[in-house]
């Protein structure tokens, strides 16, 4: 068979920017295994199928894999590549203003905006509730600052804390004053073996700066970590419930709606903006809404055997 498909850059409105997404938006009729060789074929971060097994509308299945780690439960980039290939191809009908789409993941139903103008996609924003587990038995400075091969003296413990954050995925969430010390960073696998981190559970390490050159974002965040690549600087969308989360662990993070803006990358390195709204309510879950624009890359037709 011969489908459809395109590739989206998300988080972001400039062209080679973001992280790149690749969208089949008819894939009905393809298994498990043959979405897994074209996730590997496309090699791109993640690939999204989508297909539309009861004639909805304005409702989708979406899977979502990746090159190295196969089926991914939930991912939040695919999310906004979805909706906003589906809206620009015409694969569903755009009202002026808000259009509101389902979207079933493994993980289980995805609530999404689609704002639009004169027929285009112009922002999505998708909603979900988190629960978190927050620990704060982490290595110490020293051991951090020599994983990540910065100086003790870059990582704040005053006004933030180093801190172990899952919702549903550990990640080690470490702040450091200044964004150049984000952007700086080098994970050492060495000294990650022999520290206390990986007796947290951590998988990851999420390091931010709540300073960024950028106007249009608030804190600027990256994702290192053993099974990183040196030189890579991968989305971070998936570890923004964690982030939330940790943000309104402080005690200085009032009560009510909070909105912010996190970017990751600069202007060399394929920079991504996600905008975030919580509802901080101090106990129970929390809602969030992670929104961002995209732009069109690409489009083809990819012929698979059957």
């Amino acid at each position: 068979m011969t489908l459809n498909y395109y590739i989206a850059d998300v988080f972001t409105h400039e062209l080679f920017s973001g992280a790149q997404i690749a969208v089949f938006p008819q894939a009905d009729k393809l298994n498990p295994v043959q979405m897994e060789i074209i996730a590997k074929e496309m090699n791109l971060s993640e690939t999204v199928f989508v297909s539309n097994p009861n004639n909805d509308k304005l409702s989708r299945r979406m899977r979502v894999f990746s090159p190295t780690m196969g089926e991914i439960d939930f991912a939040g980039h695919p999310v906004i590549a979805a909706a906003f290939v589906l809206g620009e191809s015409g694969e569903i009908t755009l009202a002026e203003g808000v259009t509101s789409l389902t979207f079933t993941q493994n993980s289980g139903d995805v609530d999404v905006n689609v704002s639009a103008h004169d027929g285009k996609v112009s922002f999505v924003q998708f909603g979900t509730k988190v629960s978190s587990v927050i620990d704060r038995f982490t290595p110490s400075i020293a051991e951090i600052a020599d994983l990540l091969s910065i100086s003790p003296d870059d990582i704040d413990h005053k006004k933030y804390s180093t801190r172990l954050v899952s919702c549903g995925f550990p990640y080690l969430v470490v702040p450091v004053w200044n964004y150049e010390a984000v952007r700086n960073a080098k994970f050492n696998f060495n000294s990650w073996s022999l520290s206390a981190a990986p007796q947290t559970a951590a998988q990851e390490i999420l390091l931010f700066s709540a300073k960024t050159p950028f106007k249009d974002a608030n804190f600027n965040a990256r994702l290192l970590g053993p099974n990183i690549g040196i030189n890579d600087d991968p989305p971070v969308g998936s570890a923004m419930p964690a982030f939330a989360s940790y943000l309104c662990s402080f005690d200085f993070t009032q009560q009510g709606t909070h909105t912010f803006a996190v970017d990751r990358g600069d202007d060399k390195n394929r920079r991504s903006v996600i905008n975030i709204e919580m509802d901080n309510k101090v106990q129970g879950e929390l809602a969030l809404r992670i929104g961002g624009e995209a732009v069109m890359v690409a489009e083809g037709k990819m012929h698979i055997p059957a």
